[in-house]
């Protein structure tokens, strides 16, 4: 039984590594998958793949993403970082009721290795810290952080779509109308559409925050290929590198990121580079009204006091700031670092970000579907 459970707690990570990389995986959706699997052979890689991408993938966008978090989850058979053939579908065998059977030289090879010992392994994996991690172990979470997504909870546009209910549209009802000859029409309506808020990172790459460093900017690359994501780094300058995370290469969008950002491992003026953000950047438009991500420890070499003031401007302009602390995962943590304390009043959501776990939690809050 208990084998069973943990079978299925390890399922339930994969399922939710899909919906941080924006599958909507929704419970009615997890319940078939367990279902299905149960059905199956859950010690087996291919029938695992099949039960999940029939159950959890709604549409042809999600089939990408649903290989590549297989692939990093279950163990990728192929080179790192492609994305892997589908197994074979299982084939249909007939049961005789009474018999006993023996499993036939296929299903013996695709037991090896067993799915759910891989799963479980995976799901281990998404709650240590990533200072922790062996080499190994690191390349399994980027291929894990390479399928992330990262969407700023929606707001009702001002602009307006052709819709089957709202209010009528007087110009498309018109046109309608005049390329019927004046014969009468059904009415056209359209109504308000919902986009994504535009989400705005700023990552941490002092020497404090060096062993996290890679795992958090892998993310925000991760992020960066939405639209409307911008990404900077803080240290002792503000760099954006936005554009350097453009390449769909992981890796070579960090070797550009190394080569932009100046003070890789320095030290940290917090205050200084937010006030330098926000005079540059927030009052152009770029945090208004925008969900502002702040990926540090709090240590702050400068005066705390700038950076409470420059925190409670942020805050005016911004939907929502959220500030990910990797420190604070760590037994009686509290937040006394100056700079930590100093912000806090005017964060609207304090969360962790030490692991893959933590960083699915934070792109939760991000979207809004789920408070810290």
């Amino acid at each position: 039984m208990t084998g069973v459970l943990a079978a299925d707690a390890a399922l339930l990570g994969f399922a939710r590594a899909l919906r941080a990389a924006g599958v909507e995986a929704d419970a009615e959706r997890v319940h078939a998958f367990l279902s299905a699997v149960d059905a199956l052979r859950p010690g087996i890689r291919a029938d695992v793949y099949w039960a999940g991408r029939l159950t959890l993938c709604g549409d042809r966008d999600d089939l990408e993403r649903y290989e590549r978090v297989f692939a990093a989850y279950f163990g990728d058979r192929e080179r790192a970082g492609r994305t892997v053939s589908a197994p074979p579908p299982p084939r249909l065998r007939l049961v005789v009721r009474g018999g006993t059977g023996t499993a036939t030289r296929a299903d013996r090879e695709h037991a090896a290795p067993p799915a759910a010992s891989l799963a479980s392994a995976a799901e281990v994996l998404r709650h240590r810290d990533v200072a922790d991690l062996d080499a190994a172990e690191r390349e399994q979470v980027r291929r894990l952080l390479a399928a992330f997504a990262l969407r700023g909870e929606a707001r009702r546009s001002a602009r307006r779509s052709p819709a089957g209910r709202g209010e009528v549209d007087p110009h498309r009802t018109v046109r309608e109308l005049l390329r019927r000859g004046g014969e009468p029409a059904r009415l056209r309506r359209h109504a308000r559409t919902d986009r994504p808020r535009r989400v705005v990172l700023l990552v941490d790459v002092s020497g404090s925050m060096s062993p996290y460093a890679d795992a958090l900017l892998r993310f925000a690359h991760a992020a960066a290929r939405g639209s409307r994501t911008e990404v900077f780094t803080i240290g002792t300058r503000l760099t954006r590198v936005t554009r350097e995370l453009a390449h769909r290469d992981p890796d070579l969008a960090m070797a550009a990121v190394a080569a932009a950002v100046p003070d890789w491992r320095g030290g940290t003026r917090l205050g200084e580079l937010l006030r330098a953000f926000l005079d540059r950047w927030g009052q152009r438009g770029l945090a208004r009204g925008a969900i502002v991500v702040l990926l540090s420890d709090g240590w702050e070499r400068g005066d705390p006091e700038l950076l409470a003031a420059q925190m409670r401007r942020l805050h005016r302009l911004a939907h929502r700031v959220i500030w990910a602390n990797p420190r604070k995962a760590r037994p009686g943590y509290a937040p006394l670092a100056a700079g930590m304390a100093a912000a806090l009043p005017s964060v609207d959501a304090f969360v962790e970000g030490h692991s893959l776990a933590a960083l699915e939690r934070l792109a939760a809050v991000v979207r809004g579907a789920d408070d810290a």
